[in-house]
């Protein structure tokens, strides 16, 4: 049996099992690559929220890196939260000079607004982590928080993406999930090419976990040999079906549906 593409993801535990490295896992599974893990940080989070959050050591999160990378090998590595700027300049420095594409998701609040990374992580993400990004795909918030801008409508979308890209990334991915409108609409781009990619929004409250498993899928195609528009192209629609097929669960935002293709 051949061994399936190895994609890496370097982040933090949603113990309601709807974001995070658990959506991660549950998106490789679901397209068809081997996922793996490096811990960053415990969460204790559910439905309404993140009720508290403990980074892990550098040295912990450096030695899951080495004893995978190092034996196992991968071909593509998708980061989201990383929780401390001593974390952000960990990872960064792992991934500098990494033979394999790498997807930045860059992690700042949940979907529920709890802080998921320290303020004094900023500019270790904007100068360290981004700059060896393959695609970096922030939404609208963490846009507002990583360059100023605050997009409220589609053609703001094309600056945000310009400001995303002055940070190193090889191509950015902006999502307007966040604007009004009867289409989801994201635009990825690399500074020469633009990409629009538009799907139906769907008018349902499980959400949690969209910028995980987007991120992650990305990850997953690039991992399976596809260029990065493709890629993208791919996890939009596999997002958009997870979106469509969500469902409640406790109190709060539910999650995607991982498995909606099956």
């Amino acid at each position: 049996m051949p061994i399936p593409p190895r994609v890496l993801t370097v982040a933090g535990s949603d113990s309601g099992g709807g974001a995070g490295i658990q959506a991660d896992l549950k998106t490789m599974l679901a397209l068809g690559v081997h996922g793996m893990s490096v811990l960053t940080a415990v969460t204790a989070q559910n439905s309404r929220g993140v009720q508290g959050a403990w980074p892990l050591p550098a040295e912990a999160v450096r030695a899951q890196y080495r004893s995978v990378v190092d034996d196992i090998g991968v071909q593509a590595v998708k980061t989201g939260m990383l929780a401390s700027a001593a974390l952000v300049e960990t990872v960064a420095e792992l991934l500098t000079g990494l033979d394999a594409p790498v997807v930045v998701d860059p992690v700042g609040i949940s979907k529920h607004g709890d802080p998921l990374l320290a303020a004094s992580a900023l500019d270790a993400l904007r100068t360290e982590l981004l700059p060896v990004a393959t695609v970096a795909t922030p939404n609208l918030d963490e846009v507002a928080w990583l360059t100023g801008i605050h997009v409220t409508e589609e053609a703001g979308l094309r600056r945000a993406a310009e400001a995303v890209l002055a940070f190193g990334p090889a191509w950015a991915l902006v999502k307007g999930g966040h604007l009004d409108g009867a289409e989801a609409v994201d635009l990825l781009t690399d500074g020469t090419e633009e990409h629009w990619l538009r799907a139906p929004r769907h008018d349902n409250h499980h959400t949690h976990g969209t910028g995980c498993t987007l991120a992650s899928a990305v990850a997953a195609e690039l991992a399976k040999g596809s260029e990065v528009p493709e890629a993208v192209a791919a996890a939009k629609e596999y997002v958009t079906g997870a979106i469509a097929a969500g469902f409640p669960l406790g109190a709060g935002i539910g999650p995607v549906h991982h498995g909606w293709r099956f």
